[in-house]
């Protein structure tokens, strides 16, 4: 393909992306091109789980707010940095409001007031939501907004590699010059652009048992391997969730109480109603299958009396017993009897007039579109189960930045969107969305205040390109005879993943699986891995891309659980003879509680040029105390200081 060129080059169509470009547009900056695989692929619009809630400042009734509360809450998760969560919430009104003249129908009231609800590590009725497609509706507007100022969009395409140059600043060495794209048929190109936006998403390819569309991979890799700084790779969240259809099985798919069963391999001999025994009671149990609605993700706080003993249970029969777990919403559990329900379980039901009947009727009455979701993906609740699994849904963590989404060691590289790690260790349930709405505003602010002109040097670019192509091209004609092939090299990487790196962690599992992953990347650089035709040559590089990922974040958690952090977030350290979980697990089932004082840290990884990874804890930035007498701040936003600080 020919070399093109453009002012900035945005990677990825999600929700971030796309809005980086329209707010870009809206400041000047018109020669955009946005690469992508297509406007319909991607996390943004083709899941719900996280993406249904949009989380942002409170805008309605007499509950104070303020973006220093709102900052407040977002810091108190832990491991985030404190200007990072003042941003987020000082721009969450705007980025919000910005959406809604776009045409996303978040509800209001006859006055205009946007209603809200309680979401998890909320303390205010801050989240909303257009229902389960509230991400899709979002990306739907901002790709009419897209068309509508004519910005170019490059289909069909995958960025395979990110150009950079080195820089004379001291603490930025590198600076990002664009990328290798990759098109359908297999044929590689260069685009060089003075800024990329970097809107590749999570690492949904990275695990076997995941909630991530399959239709979306991430590009986390890219960036690493261009040797971006990460920090807080360890915190990502995981939660129960259907896998012949990927969504996640919160809210009322689990507060209508289902039947939950494991079966047999076969999927139909042999079937169990297991959690019952585990609780003090039937009741007990069904209350905390209820909870699980409230508390989907895993949480290592309510893993001893609580809710996630649920998800423990679940993955030890589907990964440790071979076995396969269903919700049926045919018929209620055995011994199923509402008065037995806890009270908040119990009042809930009764006001929801869902009291009675069986789990199918009670999610008839109180959300028929969960029934018709997955109806329209070709699954019967009324007349089939529905098979789930503990699943990884979202990184908390990813590259590391600045409070304007500039790379912290790339000069004009802006990872917005999940691929940016600005969460900590927990987050108000549906913060993702305002973050990557509001990186979108912050990248496109700094580059049209301070990025406006083109200051590249083509010909050195072009030749680190012409170079990249070079060693990309010898090394995927030398894979075409490697004996494994691309598709099975990911298996084998995903399946490590799930089983190593996930919800369930322990130390000697981990060095098992770093051993494992440092040997298949070595592997996979020198021999490739086959394929077959064209169309699979960027499969072999994504994969390729991908393996290198998985080692960076194995890495980062082997680091983690060394340095004695315990089991936080959504992960737990198991731990030989510490806190045993529940008295009925085998022994092995206990585990490190976590050392809070790590909350105040961040994880930082720097990839190295041999393949290895270096780490360590830096403190976190505190919230900034911010001029705001007028005059002053006024002063300082007409002059552009703020651009600079």
């Amino acid at each position: 393909m020919p070399m093109r060129k453009c002012h900035t080059l945005i990677i990825g169509s999600g929700a971030a992306g796309l809005s980086a470009a329209v707010n870009l547009h809206r400041l000047g900056i018109t020669d955009i091109l946005i690469v992508t695989e297509g406007l319909d692929q991607g996390t943004s619009i083709n899941t719900g789980s996280d993406k249904q809630t949009y989380y942002k400042l409170s805008m309605c009734g007499n509950a104070s707010d303020s973006p220093a509360e709102l900052a407040d809450t977002l810091f108190a998760g832990g491991s985030m940095h404190g200007d990072l969560a003042l941003a987020e919430a000082a721009n969450s009104a705007r980025a919000f409001t910005n959406l809604v003249a776009l045409g996303v129908p978040f509800p209001r009231d006859r006055f205009g007031q946007f209603v809200g609800y309680k979401t998890d590590h909320d303390p205010r009725s801050r989240a909303t939501s257009v229902g389960p497609y509230t991400s899709r509706d979002m990306c739907r507007a901002l790709i009419a907004e897209v068309k509508r100022r004519n910005i170019t969009v490059l289909e069909r395409h995958n960025a395979v590699a990110l150009v950079t140059l080195p820089h004379t600043d001291p603490t930025r060495t590198r600076r990002a010059a664009g990328a290798i794209v990759m098109d359908e048929l297999g044929n590689s190109g260069t685009i060089l652009a003075e800024n990329t936006i970097f809107a590749t998403g999570g690492p949904g390819g990275l695990y076997k048992t995941s909630v991530y569309p399959t239709c979306h991979t991430g590009g986390i890799g890219l960036a690493l391997e261009a040797g971006a700084l990460a920090q807080s790779l360890p915190e990502s969240q995981y939660g129960l969730a259907s896998i012949a259809f990927r969504w996640n099985v919160s809210g009322t798919y689990m507060q209508v109480v289902p039947r939950v069963t494991s079966t047999a391999a076969d999927g139909t001999s042999d079937p169990q109603e297991f959690l019952i025994p585990w609780f003090d009671s039937p009741g007990q149990a069904f209350s905390m299958l209820f909870l699980k609605g409230y508390q989907w993700p895993f949480d290592t706080r309510k893993m001893v009396g609580g809710s996630s003993l649920i998800d423990i249970l679940v993955y030890i029969e589907t990964v440790l017993r071979g076995r396969r777990v269903f919700l049926d919403y045919r018929s209620n559990p055995t011994d199923f009897d509402p008065a037995a329900l806890s009270d908040e379980a119990h009042t809930y039901l009764k006001n929801s007039n869902a009291l009675t009947g069986t789990p199918f009727d009670r999610l008839q009455t109180m959300n028929p579109g969960a029934i018709a979701l997955y109806r329209d993906n070709g699954i019967d609740l009324a007349t089939e189960p529905l098979e789930i699994a503990v699943c990884a849904q979202h990184n908390n963590g990813g590259l590391a930045a600045d409070s304007w989404w500039e790379s912290l060691n790339i000069h004009s590289l802006f990872p917005i969107g999940e691929v940016n790690g600005s969460h900590g260790v927990a987050r108000p349930g549906g913060s993702a969305l305002n973050s990557g709405q509001v990186g979108a505003i912050r990248a496109a602010e700094q580059i049209a205040a301070t990025r406006n002109t083109f200051t590249l040097d083509i010909t050195a670019a072009q030749n680190v390109a012409d170079a990249k192509i070079a060693e990309i091209e010898a090394w995927l004609n030398n894979a075409t005879a490697a004996p494994s092939s691309w598709l099975a090299e990911r298996q084998q990487m995903q399946e490590r993943m799930s089983r190593a790196g996930a919800h369930i962690r322990a130390a000697d599992t981990i060095e098992v699986a770093l051993s494992e992953a440092r040997a298949q990347l070595s592997r996979l650089q020198s021999s490739g891995c086959s394929h077959s035709g064209t169309a699979t040559r960027v499969e072999a590089l994504r994969t390729r891309s991908l393996i290198f990922a998985h080692l960076a974040y194995l890495d980062a958690i082997a680091f983690q659980i060394a340095s004695a952090t315990g089991s936080r977030g959504s992960a737990m350290v198991q731990t030989p003879g510490a806190t045993p979980i529940h008295p009925k697990l085998p022994a092995e089932w206990t585990f490190t509680p976590e050392d809070r004082n790590f909350l105040t840290q961040v994880l930082e990884t720097s990839p190295q040029p041999d393949n290895t990874f270096a780490h360590k804890w830096v403190p976190c930035r505190p919230i900034p105390e911010s001029d705001t007498w007028f005059e002053t701040a006024w002063a300082a936003f007409r002059n552009g200081d703020i651009y600079h600080s």
